[in-house]
């Protein structure tokens, strides 16, 4: 049994996954740009709906952002376990996907 462990993916879900673990922060980076340039005096809305009326660039860049770090995870996981993936930047995509979802539900059980 010889498995051999890379750094890049060999496959496309691989390739999707790394590339949509990538985008996430860049995604996150671009939303946070906005909330001191173009929504410097708008108040935030109190839920998604109403955040996404208000200030709608950056409640939704957020959201691509989120979607970009569950899609990251979903197509990883399905690389790893049913492609034989073995790309470490793979795992590591996975991983990152992960503690979004983590983060996301500690944030719907424990909201502040």
């Amino acid at each position: 049994m010889n498995v051999r462990i890379s750094i890049l993916p060999k496959i496309k879900p691989g390739w999707w996954s790394l590339g949509l673990a990538a985008a996430m922060p860049v995604l996150f980076f671009i939303g946070m740009s906005f909330t001191n340039s173009l929504y410097e005096s708008v108040p935030a809305g109190g839920t998604i709906l109403k955040d996404i009326a208000v200030r709608p660039a950056l409640a939704l860049t957020m959201l691509a952002g989120m979607a970009s770090g569950i899609s990251a995870f979903i197509i990883g996981l399905i690389a790893i376990i049913k492609q034989k993936e073995r790309a470490l930047l793979v795992y590591g995509a996975t991983l990152i996907g992960a503690l979004l979802i983590i983060f996301l539900i500690g944030e719907l059980i424990f909201p502040h």
